[in-house]
């Protein structure tokens, strides 16, 4: 071979090279870590909701700060919560522990679950289960509550929300093309089905004649909208089930998701209440996980002095994609993919 020839046919496969390890190294950089996520302070991180800060131009994450590490009798650890945050600067990738959101507006120690945050016209609304106490079996009377912010750390109460004053929670809302909002949550005294109430101002609710969803009981309902699809999907204990509407109000139902172990680091047993982050054309789903469980409701039992173990209240958080499939949502929880959490202008 001529010295020419082989020159050329030497910086021909120089260039392959760089421009595989590109392509790594794209992959690599946008690959999200395993856990995503564990709160620093009681490691209970639960019930995740993202919300993007257009101030500070970076992603939040607000979620149930379960007190996993506090010795405590039965379920106490999952009440006296605060919501929990945590920041990114980088897309999603790295979370910053910001501390708790100041929200008692009432006399004692209360308990704060499963926030949903929307941004409507500069003021962000959070929606929050509020019960009043702290028990140490599954009780209290859970209320829906409503507080505004300009910047989503000052928040302002703003009033209980006139809908059932019986055990309703974990609100998703968004806002259809009639103009008006949509709220689903989780009735538990109606068999822990999903219901819908709609409002003009975010302020006063009329509550649906029907269900949203029955049958099978479930909880953490999440609606958003992907591929010219609504999607909602709510937490059965035993993975994610999903539904899909032209218009959502009527819901067909569709397979499970995060149903099977993954076998990413702290990626197991099954995927709990879930948000769903629409970005760029892709739908990535932040769930949480028992990674101390064999399945998700074996919480191991209590000892002798009536608790449960440490090992078996911690959760972490984690990241994965949901794909468009022969018109359905699946979920390969371990398979590689780019996680990107783009800016909202």
């Amino acid at each position: 071979m001529k010295l020419k020839g082989f020159i050329t046919l030497l910086v021909l496969v120089l260039l392959s090279v760089a421009q595989l390890k590109a392509q790594n190294s794209v992959s690599t950089t946008h690959q999200p870590p395993s856990p995503l996520y564990r709160d620093p302070i009681y490691d209970g991180a639960a019930d995740p909701v993202l919300a993007y800060n257009h101030a500070e131009k970076e992603w939040t994450m607000m979620y149930t700060q379960r007190r996993a590490n506090v010795q405590s009798q039965g379920v106490a650890y999952c009440y006296g919560s605060a919501i929990g945050v945590a920041t990114s600067k980088d897309h999603g990738h790295t979370w910053v522990y910001k501390g708790a959101l100041k929200l008692e507006f009432e006399q004692g120690q209360n308990t704060f679950w499963a926030p949903d945050i929307i941004y409507e016209r500069g003021i962000y609304h959070m929606f929050v289960v509020y019960i009043r106490g702290v028990y140490s079996q599954w009780g209290g009377d859970a209320h829906l509550i409503h507080y505004t912010s300009k910047n989503l750390w000052d928040w302002k109460y703003a009033g209980l929300l006139n809908l059932p004053d019986h055990n309703i929670i974990d609100p998703t809302l968004t806002k259809l093309p009639d103009g008006k909002w949509y709220m689903w949550y989780k009735d538990q005294k109606l068999g822990s089905i999903t219901m819908t109430a709609e409002s003009n101002d975010l302020i006063n609710w009329k509550v649906a004649d029907k269900p949203a969803i029955d049958g099978k009981a479930h909880e953490g309902p999440k609606i958003f909208r992907f591929r010219n699809y609504y999607w909602m999907i709510t937490d059965e204990w035993h993975g994610q089930r999903v539904y899909r509407s032209n218009d959502a109000k009527t819901w067909e139902r569709q397979g499970l998701v995060l149903d099977t172990p993954g076998h990413r680091k702290e990626d197991t047993p099954t995927g709990a209440h879930a948000d769903v982050v629409v970005s760029n054309d892709h739908a990535y789903i932040i769930y949480f996980t028992h990674p101390g469980r064999k399945t998700h409701q074996d919480d191991g039992g209590l000892d002798k002095d009536g608790a449960y173990s440490y090992s078996t209240k911690r959760t972490s958080i984690h990241a994965a994609e949901l794909e468009f499939s022969n018109g359905t949502l699946v979920c390969d929880r371990d398979k590689p993919f780019n996680f990107w959490l783009d800016d909202i202008k």
